[in-house]
């Protein structure tokens, strides 16, 4: 690893290990109000007839120097809640600029924000924002400059634009605040305006442009005395309709082209004491409102989906593990598992029918309860805790008249525990995280497709290495066992996260006997937190029997990875750049029998013109090395040596019209090549309206795309197996579509098109010629011989004379075409109440595979079948 040697060696001649860095500790003073407060943005309240707080400061442009517009701001309180009022002063009201939007929307406007830090420990807080339209954004705050805007309060806001500016004034609850009981409170206050013509950013504690905002950076807001912590207990019952109109199949006596479901159910959360809260569902309702892009996956690893459903993404960020301390984490050919993927409960079942014929197998697993319980157990110490409780589920099978029911899914029950403990002013921490399913395995069919017991547990932490928060040092440690049948355990280590049958790993031996399978994975790294220069290194291993993929997700096993990357920022304008910057990172990758696996680097650049256009890219290179799973649990084979580039072009995001357009390319040096072009355009023709087109267009050319894995005895050089191998030519052209128009800051109506047609030829069929080298066989020549009829490839590897065996291939050109559209309407029709009405509409179709004709294509999907889903979801929020 001389490389990634020599890049720290050269960080540490030109960087010291230490910063000088501090800010001013400002307060601000909450003033009680006995008077009933009306949220209309008027000022009218007697408490609001003071010299407000003005004294804030640029970060954006013109990192510390004054505002070029002034900003006044009070607070107030009474028993119920937190009451915020600001003025942004303007000089040029009629520039103001306000967008109305759906909740937590990128809105590209004014804003006024405010975070509370009622934990005051310098770590967290609670997000409120508020826009010149009324349109609102919140958000909760972790690990000091990271943010979720998955959380939802219940709160109040209103706002005014007159000829001096524009108001706005906030009602906080405190319910939806988190504290102990005190005499009197302190808590960490941020605020900052944004002026969008400008892209000014006006703080009140204005952090420095190369270090990221941080709670810990914040002011102190005081006076607030007298209060209690608020009974928190909300209700939000609710009923779904659903009607499905989808295609028929002739003969199949569960689909009569329409199915109609209803359901009701209810969401619970409680605050517990002080500091905590119980969300539970009762016959929850987790199907998503949005649909997942359509995707052409024809590698070895399993698509990642983002999760969507409230339920799961709502407190997500007390279950995040591994990330804390840093306010950054590069990687390089390394990929983090992840120990909870909540989209694996619920997910359709796995199971396979017994008996043939036509099948109702559920699109997913109920899930029959629910709870989680987040909080603070007291300053600096939180937790996280998951339950649920998955049914059950059979398949209704019709064979020839016959009627069966086959289990396809067991009763599952899924743990998830994560605690987190961090000390000496957050300067370090130390977490613990654990993992449980367990499943109810009674009917026999079923116990070779799952796991009996997966479990999964470890520690993480961060230690900050000097006085002025500099350097940090981050670390994690797991370790994974999961337990089944014989058959069950097989199938894992045979899966693309271990191949454990490959027949030249010298440390790798399949266990068909095994009933378990445990491994063991950790990464530790380095970063340099603030400052122009910047750094960024870490080690981390994945052992080969590591498995989180039960409950979480995991890439690949048997991998130990290294990487240093170094960089500059230039923060102040200079007479053509507002920010330019370059990062140089180097990788390398090993698996457990010590054979490079990845060898790399990449340069990143970046540039920011003074009128807000910019343009950004890197340029990579990947050396040869062994590569482990091209052919699918078979033998080692060599790549080539290969380079990427990569450039993309924006435009001002301040303007009504907003570009981008990417490019992107690679070669290896086997003659495969890869070309994109991406270009997108945000249009905002009015307050209300967001549109957003983008377009995709790629050519991917792989000289040995891996087909299929044939055994015969003769083929004694590659283990008695020929793994075969094509050249594919895939096109794929793709385009999305996303609307958003608000009636009201609380009505909104959201479309999504994507349109996508994928076709791969594959032609120059051979086979891999010598284990750990890049040769091949050609089918064709040297005696072998190739024909095709019908649809199928008749391959003889050496002709009729030979001992080999002639085998047939399927064609395995494609063509899939796919329409997916999904349109939500939103209307928040009462504090935490809110009605969802969806239409989703998706057609597919497969024909003239292999061959790619825009015109023909996109006809033909236009007239295949289609599949209406249409649902209604409304929701009540009871605040007893």
């Amino acid at each position: 690893m001389k490389q990634l040697s020599y890049l720290i060696v050269l960080f540490g001649a030109t960087q010291s290990l230490s910063q000088q860095s501090s800010t001013a500790s400002k307060t601000i003073e909450a003033v009680r109000t006995n008077e009933p407060m009306r949220i209309d943005a008027r000022f009218l309240e007697a408490v609001w007839q003071r010299e407000g707080f003005s004294d804030f400061t640029q970060r954006e442009p013109d990192d510390g120097e004054p505002p070029t517009q002034r900003t006044e701001l009070w607070v107030s309180y009474d028993d119920d809640a937190l009451y915020i009022a600001a003025l942004m002063y303007d000089t040029s009201p009629d520039s103001i600029v306000g967008r109305s939007g759906r909740r937590d929307a990128d809105f590209n406007s004014d804003m006024f924000t405010v975070i509370i830090d009622s934990y005051n420990d310098q770590r967290s807080g609670f997000s409120f924002a508020v826009n010149p339209k009324g349109a609102i954004a919140d958000a909760i705050i972790y690990n000091d400059t990271q943010d979720d805007d998955t959380w939802d309060g219940v709160w109040d806001a209103a706002t005014r634009v007159n000829k001096y500016g524009w108001w706005a004034e906030m009602k906080i609850p405190f319910s939806q605040l988190r504290f102990a009981q005190a005499d009197s409170y302190h808590w960490g206050f941020h605020a900052f305006r944004t002026i969008q013509r400008r892209k000014e950013e006006d703080w009140i504690v204005s952090v420095p442009l190369d270090e990221s905002p941080r709670m810990s950076k914040s002011a102190q807001l005081v006076g607030i005395s007298g209060i209690s912590p608020q009974p928190n207990l909300e209700i939000v019952p609710y009923v779904t309709a659903r009607g499905e109109y989808i295609q028929q199949i002739t003969g199949n006596p569960f689909n009569d082209g329409s199915i109609y479901v209803g359901n009701a159910g209810a969401d619970f959360k409680w605050g517990i004491g002080n500091n905590f809260i119980l969300n539970a569902a009762v016959n929850p309702d987790f199907g998503q409102v949005e649909v997942d892009p359509a995707v052409v996956n024809l590698s070895q690893y399993e698509t990642f989906f983002e999760e969507k459903r409230p339920f799961f993404v709502e407190a997500s960020n007390f279950f995040n593990f591994g990330r804390g301390g840093a306010n950054s984490f590069w990687s390089f050919n390394w990929s983090d598992p992840l120990y909870f993927y909540s989209r694996r409960i619920g997910r359709s079942p796995r199971g396979s029918v017994l008996h043939t014929g036509f099948a109702d197998i559920p699109d997913r697993t109920s899930i029959l309860g629910a709870a989680k319980i987040t909080g603070k157990i007291s300053h600096g110490w939180s937790i996280g805790a998951l339950e649920s409780l998955t049914a059950r589920e059979s398949a209704d099978v019709d064979s020839a008249g016959v009627r069966f029911t086959d289990p396809v899914e067991p009763l599952a029950s899924t743990t998830v525990v994560r605690s987190l403990y961090e000390f000496d002013e957050a300067r370090h921490g130390l977490g613990v995280l654990g993992t449980g399913l367990l499943r109810d395995l009674k009917d026999p069919s079923l116990r070779n497709s799952y796991n009996e017991h997966s479990f999964s547990g470890g520690l993480d932490g961060w230690v900050t290495l000097d006085d002025e928060r500099v350097w940090v040092l981050t670390g994690w440690a797991t370790a994974t066992h999961i337990q089944g049948t014989p058959a069950r355990i097989a199938s894992v280590q045979k899966s693309s996260a271990h191949y454990f049958q490959r027949p030249d790993a010298t440390h790798l031996t399949l266990n068909p006997n095994a009933t378990s399978l445990s491994g063991f994975a950790s990464r530790v790294t380095v970063n340099k937190q603030k400052g122009s220069w910047q750094f960024n290194s870490g080690v981390g291993l994945i052992t080969p029997g590591f498995d989180a993929n039960d409950l979480g997700f995991l890439s690949t096993a048997d991998v130990i990875n290294a990487h240093a990357m170094i960089g500059y920022q230039w923060y102040d304008p200079d007479e053509t750049f507002r920010r330019k910057g370059w990062n140089l990172g180097l990788f390398q990758n090993y698996n457990f029998a010590r054979l490079k696996t990845g060898e790399g680097g990449f340069l990143y650049w970046n540039l920011k013109f003074l009128n807000y256009w910019g343009m950004r890219g890197v340029f990579g290179f990947n050396s040869p090395v062994i590569d482990a799973t091209t052919t699918r649990g078979g033998p080692y084979m060599k790549t080539t040596r290969g380079y990427v580039a990569d450039l993309q072009l924006y435009s001002d995001p301040r303007n009504d019209v907003e570009g981008l357009l990417i490019f992107a390319g690679g070669r290896t040096e086997s003659g495969g090549y890869r070309f994109s072009v991406e270009p997108g355009v945000t249009l905002k023709p009015g307050p209300a309206l967001n549109i957003s087109v983008s377009g995709s267009f790629f050519r991917d050319v792989t000289i040995a795309q891996w087909v299929q894995a044939q055994v015969d005895p003769t083929a004694t050089r590659t283990f008695g197996t020929r793994y075969v191998f094509g050249r594919l030519d895939q096109r794929e052209i793709s385009a999305v579509l996303r609307v958003d128009f608000a009636f009201t800051p609380k009505m909104s109506l959201q479309a999504f098109v994507q349109p996508l047609i994928s076709v791969g030829t594959y032609d120059q069929f051979k086979e891999l010629a010598r284990p750990g080298a890049y040769q091949f066989a050609s089918y064709g020549s040297n005696a072998s011989t190739i024909a095709y009829a019908n649809s199928v490839y008749t391959i003889d590897p050496d002709g009729m004379s030979g001992p080999a065996s002639a085998f047939t291939l399927n064609d395995p050109n494609f063509n899939f075409k796919s329409l997916r559209a999904n349109f939500v309407f939103r209307w928040e029709y009462s504090p935490g109440s809110t009605i969802y009405l969806v239409w989703t509409n998706s057609r597919e179709d497969f024909a003239n595979p292999g061959q790619f004709n825009i015109n023909r294509d996109l006809k033909s999907l236009f007239a295949a079948n289609t599949d209406n889903v249409l649902a209604l979801k409304l929701t009540y929020w009871i605040h007893p």
